[in-house]
C-alpha cells in the first residue's frame, strides 16, 4: 500500500529544507508546491503578519472521492512546518540499522516533517488506489515550536472539518493522545533593598534570598498525575559587594484540569507574597494562559475512529494523556475535536534525534486507515 522508498525520499527532501521556527518561508513554498502538484486546492492566511514568522499557515483541501463519500465527515490533519534549533544544513542519513539520523551536528527534523511526509504519501496512496474518502483538510502551521503561535493565529472560519488529528506526538505508532494540559506562563518579580554588602548589609533586603525562600515554599515538579510546575530561569544580582535588590523568575504551570491549574498558580502566588512579607520585600506574580488544554473521553468520535483504524492494520491502539502541548490544543479550542497521533520519532529536540523507516511507513498506513474508517461514517 505505502511506497516505502517514496515516503523515505520525501522525508529526506523535506528535512534538507531549512525551516527553524520563524524561518519558514522556504519550506512553506515547497509544501505549497507539493500539495498543488497532488491536485489539492491551497490557501494561506495572514499568520506571518500576525506572528512575525517567516510564512503563513497553509490550508490544503482534498475533495471527496468515491461513492457515497459526499456525506462522510470532513477530516482535519495537521502538522507544523517549523523545527527547533540547530536545524540549518541538516544532512540526513539512512543507517544500516533502519534508522534515519542527522550527521550529529543538527537535529533531524522528524518533528514534524515525518508527519508531513506521511500526509503527502497518504494522499498519493489514496489517489493511486482510488480509495474512497470524504473531504479532507490539511493544515500545516508555522511557529508551533515558538508556542503554537501559528495555530493561535488561525481564523476559525477557515476550518471545515468535523473532527481531526494532529500527527505530532511522541510515542509508538498507534498511541493516541486524548488529552493534553493547558500551560500558564509565570513571571515573578521580587524586589528587595540594596545596601553595601560589607559595610551595612543589615540595611539591605536581598531579593535573591527572598526569591529563594519563595521558591522553597512552592509545590513544583509533578504535583499530581494531571498537574506540573517548573522554574525555568532565575535572574538577578550583580557585584558581590551589593545586596541584590531585584530578581526575575520565569516559570510555568500546566494541568489538564483548569481548577487544578488555578490552584497551582494560587499556591505559587501565596509563596511569593508570604516570602516577601517575611523579609520586608515586595513580590509580584503575573501569569497568563499560553494555550488551553483538552480532554476527550474514550468514546469520542476521533478516538473511536482512530482505535478502529489502528486495529484494522494490526496496531495496538493505546490512549494516553500527554504532558505537553501541541497544535491539537488550539484546534480543540477552535471547536474541531482533535487528538494527537504518535509518529514514532525518538530523542526529538536533540542532535541524537532519529526515526525508524518502518515508523514512517506505519504512521502513513495509520493515516490512510483513519481516512478509510471515517469514510464509512455519515
Amino acid at each position: 500500500m505505502v511506497n516505502e522508498q517514496r515516503v523515505v525520499q520525501q522525508f529526506l527532501e523535506l528535512v534538507k529544507v531549512d525551516s527553524e521556527t520563524k524561518q519558514e518561508g522556504q519550506i512553506s513554498a515547497v509544501l505549497r508546491g507539493l500539495f498543488e502538484e497532488l491536485g489539492l486546492s491551497v490557501e494561506e492566511d495572514e499568520a506571518a503578519a500576525a506572528t512575525g514568522h517567516g510564512a503563513n499557515n497553509l490550508f490544503a483541501v482534498l475533495e471527496p472521492s468515491g461513492e457515497n463519500t459526499a456525506s462522510a465527515p470532513a477530516l482535519l490533519f495537521t502538522c507544523h512546518m517549523d523545527t527547533v534549533t540547530p536545524g540549518v544544513g541538516i544532512k540526513p542519513q539512512l543507517d544500516d540499522d533502519g534508522y534515519i539520523r542527522s550527521d550529529g551536528t543538527t537535529i533531524l527534523g522528524s518533528d514534524d516533517k515525518a508527519g508531513i511526509a506521511a500526509l503527502l504519501e497518504a494522499i498519493r496512496v489514496l489517489k493511486e488506489q482510488s480509495l474512497p474518502h470524504g473531504r479532507i483538510q490539511f493544515v500545516i502551521t508555522v511557529g508551533e515550536e515558538s508556542g503554537l503561535v501559528g495555530a493561535r493565529a488561525i481564523d476559525r472560519s477557515r476550518l471545515i472539518a468535523d473532527f481531526g488529528y494532529a500527527v505530532d506526538s511522541n510515542g509508538s505508532i498507534g498511541d493516541i493522545a486524548i488529552a493534553a494540559p493547558a500551560q500558564a506562563k509565570v513571571t515573578i518579580n521580587m524586589y528587595g533593598k540594596s545596601a553595601h554588602a560589607g559595610v551595612n548589609p543589615e540595611d539591605g533586603i536581598s531579593a535573591i534570598q527572598v526569591a529563594a525562600k519563595a521558591i522553597s515554599r512552592m509545590p513544583l515538579g509533578r504535583i499530581d498525575k494531571e498537574t506540573t510546575a517548573n522554574i525555568g530561569r532565575f535572574e538577578g544580582g550583580g557585584a558581590t559587594n551589593i545586596v541584590c535588590d531585584f530578581v526575575k523568575i520565569d516559570a510555568e504551570a500546566r494541568s489538564i484540569v483548569p481548577e487544578k491549574l488555578d490552584r497551582q498558580l494560587d499556591a505559587m502566588r501565596a509563596a511569593v507574597e508570604s516570602a516577601a512579607q517575611d523579609f520586608g520585600g515586595r513580590g509580584e506574580l503575573d501569569s497568563h494562559i499560553v494555550y488551553p488544554g483538552y480532554m476527550h473521553e474514550e468514546d469520542a468520535r476521533p478516538v473511536l475512529v482512530a482505535k478502529a483504524a489502528a486495529t484494522a492494520i494490526g496496531l495496538e491502539p493505546r490512549t494516553f494523556v500527554s504532558g505537553g502541548g501541541s497544535d491539537a490544543n488550539i484546534f480543540n479550542d477552535l471547536g474541531v475535536p482533535t487528538v494527537n497521533l504518535a509518529v514514532g520519532y525518538e530523542h526529538i529536540h536533540t542532535t541524537k534525534e532519529q526515526i525508524k523507516v518502518s515508523n514512517l511507513v506505519r504512521i502513513t498506513e495509520f493515516v490512510v486507515s483513519i481516512i478509510g474508517e471515517a469514510s464509512k461514517e455519515k
